[in-house]
C-alpha cells in the first residue's frame, strides 16, 4: 500500500499531455472551495430548535461564524506543514488524506449538529475539515506550477480557480439538500389567537394547560425564513432545518470526488520543461522574475517573505470576514427595507455570485499578472479595493436614509468587483512567490505563507462579528428608546427594563422593534456593517505599502546545487 501512494508511481511518461492535470486540480478545489459557501449554513445553524426563527437555546451568529474561522486557521497551519511533506511524498498521498479529512470533517460536524454539541462542529468541520482544506489546497498549486513554468500566473489561476468557484456548486447544492430535508415546526396560529406569556426572556404558549416554548414570526420576518411560511406562533423543537442531514450527504460526496481526483494526478519527470520553451534569463525577463531558487528554510529569513505575508494576510482579512457572513450580511442590510426583493433565496444567490466573481477573478487577474507583473497587479487590488470599501459604507448610509433598489444594485456591483480582486490576490500569490524564490521549492514556501490565511481568518471574523455586535447593541438601544414602554410590554410580555434579557433569548430582535415604529423611521439595520467596511479599507492601505516595498531577493539567498 505505501508504494501505491509513492511519488515515483505518478511520474508522467514521455509525451504526456500536461493539460490532463488541471481537471483533477480543479475538481479538488471545487470540493474544498465549498467552504466559501459557509454562510449558507449560518441561518439554519442559528435556528436548529426554532427552525422558522432563532429560539432561546439556539446558537448565535458569532458562535457559528467562528466554525468557519477555525477551518481557515487549520487550513493555513496544515498547509504550512504539508508544503515540505508534499514535495517528499507527492500529491497523490496528500490528496487522499485531504479526502479523508474534508469528508470526515463533515460527518463529525453532522453528528455535532444532531446532538447540538457545538464543540463537535468545531472539531469536525473546523479542525479535521480545516486540515483537509490545507492539504487539498497546496497539492494542486504546486503540481500545476511544475507543469506550467512558462505560464505561472495562468497555472496558479487554474489551480485556485476551482477553490473560488466551489460555492457556485456548493451554495445551490446545500440549499437544495437542506430544503429536501426540511420539516416545518408545529404551527399554533396567529399571535392574537394564542395565549402567550414571557418567563426569563423566553416566550411560552398555553396549550390545554401546558406551557410550550414558542417562537414568534412577524410579518416583516417571513421573508427571512428558511422556507417561507405564514406569520404567527410556532412550537420550539418540533421541526428540523435539514442542515445535519446535508452535512452527512456532502461529507460522503466530497470524499469520493477528491479521492478520484487525487488518483488522477501525474507529476513531470525531473528536469522536464515544455517543448520550445527557454527559461527566462534574469534581467531580461524582468527584474522581479528570478531564474534561481531559494529553499523554504532560507525564504522565511528574507524580508520579501514577510512583506508578501502582510500582503496576503490583509488582502484576505478584507474579504474573508465578509464571505463568512455573506448571506446574513445582505439580509441584515437590505432584508427589512426591501423584503420583497431580498428573500432567503435572493441572499443565497448573492453567495453564489460572490463565488462566481471570486472564481473569475482568480483566473482573469492571475493571467493579467503575467503581462502587468505581480507587483503592479497587487497595487491595483489595494488602491481600487480601498476606494470600493469606502464606497460601500457610503452606499449603505444613503440607503438607510432613502431605501431603494438602486442602493442594492450599487452594493451588489461593488461587492462583485471586490470579490474578483480577492480571488485574484489568492491566485497570483504562488506566481509572485515563484517570481521571487523560483519554482523548485515554491510548494513548501507557499504552504508556509498560507499561515497568513490562518491569521486573516481570525482577524476577519473577529472584526466582522465584534464590530457588527457592537453596532447591533447600539441600534437596539436607540430603537427601543423610541418605543412607548406600554406598547413594548404589551408586545413582548415584559417591561422595557428587561431588554437585555429579551435580546439574549432572541425574543426581541431589531426587525421586531422596527415593526413598532411609524413607517418612514430610519432603519439602522443597513449600517450594521459600516464600521467593518471602513476597517477593511484601512487594512488595504497597509497592504499597498507592503507590496510597494517588495524588491528582488538578494543573490546570497540563492540555492546552489552541490
Amino acid at each position: 500500500m505505501p508504494t501505491f501512494f509513492a511519488k515515483d508511481r505518478i511520474i508522467a511518461p514521455p509525451g504526456f499531455n500536461r493539460w490532463r492535470v488541471p481537471p483533477a486540480s480543479i475538481a479538488i478545489h471545487l470540493c474544498i472551495g465549498s467552504v466559501y459557501a459557509w454562510s449558507i449554513f449560518n441561518p439554519p445553524l442559528m435556528k436548529l430548535h426554532g427552525v422558522v426563527a432563532s429560539a432561546a437555546d439556539d446558537w448565535t451568529l458569532s458562535e457559528v461564524t467562528w466554525v468557519f474561522t477555525v477551518a481557515i486557521v487549520f487550513l493555513g497551519l496544515s498547509a504550512a506543514v504539508a508544503g515540505k511533506w508534499l514535495e517528499r511524498v507527492g500529491p497523490r498521498l496528500v490528496g487522499s488524506v485531504s479526502a479523508c479529512c474534508w469528508g470526515g470533517g463533515f460527518l463529525i460536524g453532522g453528528v455535532g449538529i444532531l446532538t447540538h454539541q457545538l464543540w463537535l462542529l468545531y472539531l469536525g468541520y473546523g479542525v479535521v475539515g480545516g486540515i483537509g482544506l490545507g492539504l487539498g489546497y497546496v497539492s494542486p498549486v504546486s503540481t500545476l506550477i511544475k507543469w506550467f513554468p512558462d505560464r505561472r500566473g495562468m497555472a496558479t489561476g487554474l489551480a485556485i480557480m476551482g477553490f473560488g468557484g466551489g460555492a457556485i456548486i456548493g451554495a445551490p447544492l446545500k440549499e437544495a439538500l437542506m430544503e429536501s430535508f426540511y420539516q416545518s415546526p408545529h404551527y399554533l396560529g396567529t399571535v392574537e389567537s394564542v395565549e402567550l406569556t414571557t418567563e426569563s426572556g423566553r416566550r411560552f404558549a398555553n396549550v390545554d394547560g401546558q406551557l410550550l416554548e414558542v417562537v414568534i414570526v412577524g410579518k416583516n420576518e417571513t421573508s427571512q425564513m428558511l422556507v417561507e411560511e405564514q406569520e404567527g406562533v410556532y412550537v420550539v423543537g418540533t421541526g428540523r432545518t435539514g442542515v445535519a442531514e446535508t452535512f452527512v450527504t456532502l461529507g460522503l460526496a466530497y470524499f469520493v470526488v477528491i479521492l478520484i481526483a487525487a488518483f488522477s494526478y501525474r507529476i513531470p519527470a525531473a528536469n522536464w520543461q515544455p517543448a520550445e520553451w527557454t527559461p527566462p534569463i534574469e534581467g531580461q525577463a524582468g527584474a522581479m522574475i528570478t531564474s534561481h531558487n531559494v529553499t523554504a528554510d532560507v525564504a522565511i529569513k528574507t524580508p520579501q517573505f514577510y512583506l508578501l505575508w502582510i500582503v496576503l494576510c490583509f488582502n484576505v482579512t478584507a474579504g474573508i470576514g465578509v464571505l463568512g457572513v455573506a448571506k446574513t450580511m445582505i439580509s441584515d442590510i437590505f432584508g427589512t427595507t426591501l423584503p420583497l426583493i431580498v428573500t432567503s433565496s435572493f441572499a443565497a444567490t448573492f453567495v453564489l455570485m460572490t463565488s462566481v466573481f471570486n472564481m473569475i477573478g482568480r483566473f482573469a487577474w492571475s493571467t493579467v499578472s503575467d503581462y502587468l507583473g505581480r507587483q503592479r497587479t497587487y497595487a491595483i487590488f489595494f488602491a481600487l479595493g480601498t476606494v470600493l470599501y469606502l464606497a460601500i459604507s457610503f452606499l449603505v448610509w444613503v440607503h438607510s436614509q432613502r431605501p431603494s433598489p438602486e442602493g442594492l444594485v450599487g452594493f451588489y456591483a461593488v461587492m462583485m468587483v471586490i470579490f474578483s480582486m480577492y480571488g485574484g490576490g489568492f491566485a497570483a500569490i504562488p506566481a509572485y512567490l515563484s517570481d521571487l524564490f523560483g519554482t523548485k521549492y515554491v510548494g513548501a514556501i507557499h504552504g508556509r505563507l498560507l499561515t497568513a490565511w490562518s491569521t486573516a481568518g481570525v482577524l476577519g471574523s473577529f472584526a466582522i462579528t465584534y464590530l457588527r455586535d457592537h453596532s447591533l447593541r447600539a441600534a437596539l438601544s436607540d430603537v427601543a428608546a423610541k418605543i412607548d414602554s406600554a406598547q413594548f410590554e404589551k408586545t413582548f410580555g415584559a417591561p422595557l427594563a428587561e431588554l437585555p434579557a429579551l435580546v439574549a433569548k432572541k425574543t426581541v430582535t431589531l426587525p421586531k422593534l422596527m415593526s413598532l415604529l411609524p413607517p418612514g423611521t430610519v432603519d439602522p439595520s443597513s449600517t450594521l456593517y459600516s464600521s467593518t467596511m471602513l476597517t477593511m479599507a484601512g487594512l488595504l492601505v497597509i497592504a499597498f505599502v507592503a507590496n510597494w516595498l517588495v524588491r528582488p531577493v538578494d543573490p546570497k539567498h540563492h540555492w546552489v546545487e552541490k
